[in-house]
């Protein structure tokens, strides 16, 4: 593959990883937010729960699947200089999934309270159900913009634009933020739910916008028998009927979440965003921009040449292995730093901290698992990743039964990380051996040498920390500054040392990488 490819792949992942860095950062602020009016209570828990039916739309609609399945429809319009032919296809699924999903919200709105009684059952809070219905109304509408985005930003990528689309989430969070603020005092969590519908819907107009910069042509087109729509559907399909890794997560945390005392949906979900930061520094952000790289390979029919940038991209997403490390020697001077502030109290913090350690154990595996599946959607299957999912996440559910009568809120920690490392690793292999990926060997390696290495340095760094800071007080914010600092210091120079001694060039690669975005940054050449 020309050297060229790899130089925009590059470009790519630098502009989602800046977006993914930038809107994860947000995303902490708006949890702070979140916790700083509700902390780990009863309200925060009614939140989390009116993400279930909408939870279920999003995934039956696959509008998080919409790049996946429509980018290699679409390119392959752009690649016969049929460029109106594609904005035909891409009209006609807009007006018919979205005329589908505007019928399954209203049907959604009338018959809320039924639908959560089978879905939380946990629920025995008459209050509680009531405030879970009203937020679930609200939202509910903000699933249709979502799906209109997610075309509107496939477009974009398939164009190779990922500016405009790197955005979203930042308007997303920002939003939420301001519905919080503005409203939280007087209307408390409502105020975060209709932050939800107003980021959902501003950022539909952003990328509304960004689709016209690459020559969108829009009309409503209601031709249902068109053979790429019915090939969409045929795509999609599988996806919208399949259960995968991070939908299982999602609802699974929140279904069982419903039996914990007060809080524990809480917990989890506090210790879930700050779990998902190196997943998503790593893994969203390179998966996103390595896809469109991974669909012209196979439309090129150079699976050698694919096998080879899947192995190399897993192979930097093993440092979220150590990365994992360390956030869970500095587990609770991290949640302390995030959260504890106003109802948010030391209480909170243990409960979370306790929950992250067992949720960052699967870290990789999620991380992993925003490319692996990839590869398989790439050459157009998603049927069998989306079988194979389903039966992965039945699998799992006696993982969340036993987890959470054994180890409550840690037990549904311990049954996510299980279900994710076991999901994607069989995954792997099963792609492996259909696509004769013999270099897959170097992977398996490569990720062998990262936990040895990370179970070696986490207790040098609990040594570390307890040995040579013991005098800094972290219950203090400054304290807790001090020593993820000083911490964090020592593993980088661990890390450092390890990449010159073994030439382990996926970190001494990132490190050049993340000097000169600093560079860059601050204006130095």
């Amino acid at each position: 593959m020309p050297s060229s490819i790899y130089k925009k792949v590059g470009i790519a992942s630098a502009i989602m990883m800046a977006s993914v860095l930038l809107s994860n950062l947000i995303g902490l602020v708006r949890e702070m937010v979140i916790a700083y009016f509700g902390g780990a209570g009863r309200e925060v828990d009614a939140y989390q729960l009116s993400f279930l039916i909408p939870e279920i739309l999003n995934h039956v609609l696959a509008s998080g699947f919409l790049s996946i399945t429509f980018i290699p429809i679409f390119s392959r319009y752009l690649s016969e200089n049929n460029e109106s032919g594609g904005w035909h296809v891409f009209s006609t699924i807009i007006t018919n999934f979205g005329m589908l999903l505007i019928g399954f919200i209203c049907i959604a709105e009338v018959y809320t309270a039924d639908i959560i009684s089978v879905l939380a059952p946990g629920i025995d809070d008459p209050e509680l159900k009531r405030t879970v219905i009203q937020m679930t109304r609200i939202i509910l509408p903000a699933q249709f913009f979502f799906f209109v985005s997610g075309l509107l930003m496939a477009v974009q990528y398939a164009k190779e634009k990922f500016a405009i689309p790197a955005l979203s989430p930042i308007v997303y969070n920002l939003c939420i933020i301001l519905g919080g603020i503005l409203l939280g005092r007087r209307f408390g969590m409502l105020g975060f739910s209709w932050g939800v519908l107003s980021g959902a819907a501003c950022n539909c107009m952003i990328q509304y916008a960004g689709a016209k910069r690459v020559g969108m042509k829009f009309g409503l087109s209601f031709e249902a028998r068109h053979p790429d729509l019915r090939k969409y559907i045929v795509l999609t399909l599988p996806l919208m009927l399949g259960l995968t890794m991070t939908f299982s997560r999602e609802f699974f945390f929140r279904i069982f979440g419903s039996y914990l005392p007060a809080g524990g949906i809480s917990g989890i979900n506090y210790a879930l965003k700050i779990m998902l930061i190196p997943v998503a520094l790593f893994g969203q952000a390179i998966g996103t921009a390595v896809y469109p790289f991974l669909a012209r390979l196979v439309a090129e029919n150079n699976l050698e040449e694919m096998n080879h940038l899947l192995n190399s991209t897993l192979r930097y997403l093993a440092l979220v292995i150590p990365v994992s490390a360390l956030l869970m020697v500095l587990r609770n001077e991290v949640v302390s730093i995030i959260y504890q502030r106003g109802r948010f109290d030391a209480a909170a913090t243990a409960l979370t901290a306790d929950i992250l350690i067992y949720l960052l154990v699967g870290a990789f595996a999620l991380a992993a698992y925003t490319i692996v599946p990839r590869a398989f959607y790439a050459t157009q299957n998603t049927l069998f990743p989306a079988v194979y999912g389903s039966i992965a996440v039945l699998l799992s559910l006696p993982f969340y039964l036993f987890g959470l009568r054994l180890f409550g809120a840690m037990g549904i920690a311990i049954a996510i990380s299980l279900s994710e490392i076991l999901q994607v690793l069989v995954l792997y292999m099963l792609w492996n051996k259909r696509s004769k990926n013999t270099a897959s060997r170097q992977v398996y390696v490569f990720y062998a040498k990262m936990i040895v290495l990370s179970a070696i340095m986490g207790p040098l760094l609990v040594w570390f920390k307890a040995n040579l800071l013991e005098g800094i007080d972290t219950a203090t914010f400054a304290g807790s500054v001090l020593v993820i600092g000083l911490t964090g210091t020592a593993f980088v120079a661990v890390m450092a040392m390890v990449a010159y001694a073994l030439k382990v060039n996926e970190i001494t690669y990132v490190a050049r990488q993340i000097v000169k975005l600093v560079k860059k940054t601050f204006g130095y050449q």
